[in-house]
């Protein structure tokens, strides 16, 4: 099978198309032939290994000391089974998937072994494969951090920094729906887009700072990594919250016995994959594309994304051709 394969960390050209091994799955597992991945900007600050602050020695730890642990990197999948393993319960061959393969990698690829338990569910209907690829990422952080951790409430009002980005648009879709009043920050050239996703006010960060515009708020939900306690203070409410989803160390040991910063991982669950699946079909949630790149061009998808210009998501198209070596 075709896979792209990273033996070192680095620049994009790091990552090179191969022929290797089909996996066959264990008694637990299921094979997936993979139609869609994506690129992320998870996938590229590790791949570059630009990780916060503090943090370097326990993600080599994770993913490699030297080199990564997993030669084939992505997480985020959607695709169909094409075999299942004996002991196999939740899924049977056909079946269309979607989800996450979390920090085993391996999504940059044809084909996927992984069992049954791990984050995989069936694909909204009413979406494309490179749609469904495009929801993990933001969609799960969404979740676990305005509804799982900030527990946010109708009329709240929540501020999204970095609105336009795959988490930005997932979580203005997912705080609209339990009705809470949001301001997107964003620049010039997104504005429209999130106004199209329901944003009560939007703020053009190259003409306002919304830290001196007196307005206040129950929730700011920092997706890019420039904010900070000292900076929002005075736009937080005397219980609001902040959220920062790429804070180094200190801010995460701040945030212990904290009530008023939430740091961590999103955690990777199916009932919020199935959540998510719900709100699609419903309508209140669409994925965002930004451009498509097949298989053997993702140097060029890393490239694109490490601008940090995108709009939602960079999905990846997986080609099943016959004249690929299957072995």
């Amino acid at each position: 099978m075709k896979a792209i394969i990273w033996t070192k960390y680095g620049l994009p050209n790091v990552l090179l198309l191969k022929e290797v091994e089909k996996p066959t799955p264990k008694n637990n597992e299921v094979l997936i032939k993979i139609y869609a991945t994506a690129v992320t900007s998870g996938d590229c600050r590790l791949r570059g290994f630009k990780v916060p602050v503090g943090f370097w020695l326990p993600t080599r730890l994770i993913f490699g000391f030297i080199k990564p642990r997993k030669t084939i990197p992505g997480m985020d999948i959607s695709g169909e089974i094409e075999a299942v393993g004996k002991d196999v319960k939740l899924f049977k061959k056909g079946d269309k998937i979607y989800g996450t393969t979390g920090i085993g990698l391996g999504a940059n690829a044809q084909y996927v072994s992984l069992c049954e338990k791990k984050a995989i569910v069936t694909k909204p209907i009413n979406i494309s494969y490179e749609e469904a690829a495009s929801i993990p990422f933001g969609g799960l952080a969404a979740i676990y951090f305005l509804r799982d951790k900030a527990n946010i409430q109708s009329n709240q009002k929540i501020l999204i920094n970095g609105a336009s980005g795959a988490v930005g648009t997932a979580s203005i879709q997912l705080a609209k729906y339990y009705k809470a009043a949001v301001t997107g920050v964003c620049s010039t050239i997104n504005i429209e887009l999130i106004k199209s996703f329901g944003a009560d006010k939007v703020i053009d960060y190259t003409k306002e700072n919304f830290t001196n515009n007196g307005e206040t708020y129950d929730v700011i939900f920092d997706t890019v990594g420039n904010l900070s306690l000292s900076f929002c203070k005075d736009s937080l409410k005397k219980q609001g919250k902040l959220i920062l989803i790429n804070a180094g160390l200190f801010e995460n040991l701040m945030s212990i016995g904290n009530d008023k910063i939430i740091c961590g991982v999103a955690s990777e669950k199916k009932d919020d994959l199935i959540f998510l699946k719900e709100l699609v079909e419903a309508g209140y949630i669409k994925p965002v594309i930004d451009r498509v790149y097949p298989l053997d061009k993702l140097v060029d998808a890393h490239k694109y994304v490490d601008k940090g210009h995108k709009k939602g998501n960079v999905a990846i198209s997986v080609e099943h051709c016959l004249s690929s070596k299957s072995t």
